[in-house]
């Protein structure tokens, strides 16, 4: 087995190349900010096509993406959509011509709709509605893919697995104000905060939606598992903790890690979001013999680590 792992400088791709290396996986990188044989732009196929035939790679994971918080969905729409239709297209039909013998799909949990009931099942993805509106070109472009990936199983017999993982953080993640997801978001307010002696912070929302938290190593841990899974299921799979928890007390714990004791105030102006997101996670418990394993306040302490010790630097 050699893995390709495209959007390999992204924060999910960094996490699982430091995953797949300290489990002594053969692997090589693929991304647009690298250069040589693991340069790829995956808005390009002939740029998929010339580094699986140069490497010759047998399974390729997808982490590359456009993606960004409530803000940067808002105003990009179209970039999310398009872009991302165009990245899980060409990688689909790659594999189709290279023969690979395993694709990992990575879709989202924004895919499911802001009516679905909780927690969030497989089978639930469409059953509801349209995804939750702030979301909804994203959610949809991956839930796009997800289907493609399944329709190039049943015409040509593409050995593909799609994992649908919630809301993730950790090292490497994003920290500028325009693409940060809310952790980031948050951690880096505190900082900020902390550093400038403001006695308060405001934040998006009242605080009141719940989230599902994954940390990358535990969803790195999870794609390997898809890799070396060696039947076909063409079922989507959840990827999660199956734990909850409001924004409003996540702030508090991130306050709590980084010894902020100024007061969290909240812009009910911004919208929430979807109210609730937690998945039913056992379908990957039973089939991959998969349970993360890294719990939220150990994984926020690390997370705000790295951030100190990396913040600053490009």
């Amino acid at each position: 087995m050699k893995v390709g792992v495209l959007g390999s400088t992204g924060f999910l791709g960094q996490n699982l190349v430091s995953f797949l290396n300290a489990n002594n996986i053969n692997y090589i990188c693929g991304s647009r900010r690298l250069n040589g044989d693991e340069k790829v732009d995956a808005t390009n196929i002939d740029n998929i096509n010339n580094w699986i035939s140069k490497n010759n790679i047998t399974h390729i994971t997808n982490c590359a993406a456009e993606c960004g918080g409530i803000g940067f969905n808002q105003k990009n729409p179209f970039t999310l959509w398009y872009n991302n239709n165009l990245i899980n297209n060409n990688v689909i039909m790659a594999s189709i011509a290279n023969k690979i013998k395993k694709l990992v799909m990575l879709g989202t949990v924004c895919s499911y709709s802001k009516n679905t009931p909780v927690p969030f099942k497989e089978e639930y993805l469409m059953a509801y509605g349209f995804p939750e509106e702030t979301n909804s070109a994203y959610g949809l472009s991956k839930l796009n893919s997800l289907f493609g990936a399944r329709a190039a199983y049943d015409q040509y017999g593409l050995n593909v697995i799609n994992l649908i993982p919630v809301n993730m953080y950790g090292p490497y993640d994003h920290f500028d104000d325009e693409k940060s997801h809310v952790i980031p978001a948050i951690i880096k307010k505190i900082d900020n905060a902390i550093i400038n002696n403001d006695k308060s912070i405001t934040l998006w929302g009242d605080g009141s939606a719940s989230r599902e938290f994954l940390h990358a190593k535990d969803c790195s841990e999870a794609i390997l598992k898809a890799l070396e899974y060696d039947k076909v299921y063409t079922d989507f799979i959840n990827i999660g903790t199956g734990e909850e928890i409001t924004i409003y007390n996540l702030a508090e714990m991130i306050a709590e890690i980084m010894n902020y004791n100024g007061d969290i105030l909240w812009n009910e102006n911004n919208l929430n979001g979807q109210p609730r997101r937690c998945l039913d996670v056992s379908r990957i418990n039973n089939l991959l013999g998969w349970k993360s394993s890294i719990n939220l306040y150990h994984g926020l302490t690390e997370t705000i680590k790295w951030y100190k010790q990396n913040k600053g630097k490009s």
